[in-house]
């Protein structure tokens, strides 16, 4: 029996449920006697650590990330924990990888060890697979689950975002006002962020009149921390297509596809348009600087955790909030 169950017989949401269980007085006596019978009839017993029975909250937060070397989710980490700690919350990190299993296996152990919410840090937790998401139901039926840059349709799941798609749209169509045309779109990762991106990149194509090609569309297989690999993936592409511009779903295949300029003895932006993704420190420090997509992740951080604070609080918070990128223009495209 789990608190979704209480909230499915009682006919009212989680976050009800959640706010009995915790004695707010933002409930109807009615509905709350309704709850309480459920409660009693089915023997609930509740997180031993829930508010408002008496004992303490664990004032613990679980953080779990694919990889803590990507400089994306470092930054994220950092952003959160930081906010968490001025909030007086404590934090449990846990680095997945990218296997199901493990992420089921990390995910679960935090459940286990009564944390009061959990942050799924990044979009790779969500797979489009459905069955393969029944561990953050799961997981939401015991506490509150933030998404930072994914989305996801379940109850006391939370999503912060941004609107991938249409920045990466915008990126694209900025390069097309230039007068490039043949664009390649370069990626490395089928999270559903990055699926987000690349219907970005064909529909900017497509509102220009251009159908796009699966050969624009490249994989890279290899990590983002292989510069010297991304280069020579776009070296072993010369001679099967022709392109003029490049939008990388990161800033470190940017920094690749830069790389890979100064090999062929590309200039930029004259021979070769490069834009990245991230805004990050990787933009501002190759020779010319790099136009990027600021994704607004510590607008995204600072969200989360205050949705977060807010669920705790058992205040009412919106379980979806889509935040818009900016292109920040540099060097390369001018």
């Amino acid at each position: 029996m789990t608190i979704y169950d209480v909230s499915e017989k009682a006919g009212v949401s989680i976050a009800t449920v959640s706010r009995v269980l915790n004695g707010s007085d933002n409930v109807s006596a009615q509905t709350r006697q309704k709850v309480l019978a459920v409660i009693e009839a089915c023997d609930y017993t509740p997180n031993a650590f829930a508010r408002g029975l008496g004992l303490n909250s664990m004032n613990t937060i679980g953080i779990l990330c694919a990889d803590s070397s990507d400089l994306y989710l470092a930054n994220a980490v950092y952003h959160i924990e930081q906010e968490l700690r001025a909030s007086n919350y404590n934090c449990i990190l846990c680095c997945t990888g990218y296997d199901l299993s493990d992420k089921q296996k990390y995910l679960n152990l935090l459940v286990n060890k009564k944390v009061d919410s959990v942050i799924l840090v990044g979009s790779n937790f969500v797979s489009d697979n459905d069955a393969d998401n029944d561990y953050i139901r799961s997981a939401a039926a015991e506490i509150p689950v933030l998404l930072l840059n994914a989305d996801f349709d379940c109850e006391n799941v939370y999503c912060s975002l941004c609107d991938d798609f249409k920045s990466t749209m915008q990126a694209t169509a900025y390069l097309l006002q230039t007068g490039v045309e043949d664009i390649l779109y370069l990626y490395n990762s089928k999270s559903y962020s990055a699926f987000r991106k690349l219907s970005g990149y064909q529909s900017a194509l497509t509102q220009k009149g251009i159908v796009p090609r699966m050969e624009y569309m490249q994989f890279f297989p290899g990590r983002n921390a292989h510069l010297p690999a991304i280069a020579d993936f776009l070296a072993e592409l010369d001679g099967a297509i022709r392109y003029k511009g490049i939008i990388a779903a990161n800033d470190n295949l940017a920094i690749g596809a830069v790389k890979y300029a100064h090999k062929r003895g590309l200039r930029i932006p004259e021979d070769l348009s490069i834009v990245g993704y991230n805004n990050s420190i990787l933009s501002v420090c190759c020779d010319p600087e790099l136009t990027s997509v600021d994704n607004r992740l510590e607008t995204l951080c600072h969200h989360i955790v205050n949705t977060l604070i807010g669920i705790l609080d058992n205040r009412e918070m919106p379980q979806k909030v889509i935040f818009s990128g900016e292109l920040i223009k540099r060097g390369p495209t001018l």
